[in-house]
């Protein structure tokens, strides 16, 4: 699963756990309040549940919200929050890796840093 197919989509996970009875109404919350960004923006917001085996990415798709979930039958996902208490930022990519279990997103990098063009000549 690849949601935003592009690097420049950007995606937040929620530095903490959260109950993921929550809906549309109560993410939209946790991303204004605290996170104190816009979900009508066409970011992603991860959140992840305190056991660690559910995650919902909340999503503006430029019609209405969308909710993904996913609950794992065996193992954990990844912490995607660091004892900071900072917000995680990931690449799509990264969240495609998370969503799959990979352990080290939100740990360490694992993408490159985006190549900014420069003008030529001087």
């Amino acid at each position: 699963m690849i949601l935003g197919t592009s690097r420049a989509v950007r995606v937040y996970a929620y530095p903490e756990a959260v109950d993921l009875r929550k809906g549309y109404d109560g993410l939209f919350g946790l991303v204004k309040q605290g996170l104190a960004r816009d979900p009508l923006s066409g970011e992603l917001y991860l959140f992840v549940n305190k056991r660690r085996d559910s995650c919902k990415v909340l999503v503006w798709d430029g019609t209405g919200l969308c909710i993904f979930q996913k609950r794992l039958e065996r193992g954990r996902f990844a912490a995607p929050w660091r004892d900071d208490g900072h917000v995680v930022r990931m690449t799509a990519s990264e969240l495609a890796l998370f969503v799959e279990g990979c352990e080290l997103v939100g740990r360490r990098r694992l993408s490159p840093d985006a190549i900014v063009p420069m003008p030529l000549g001087g």
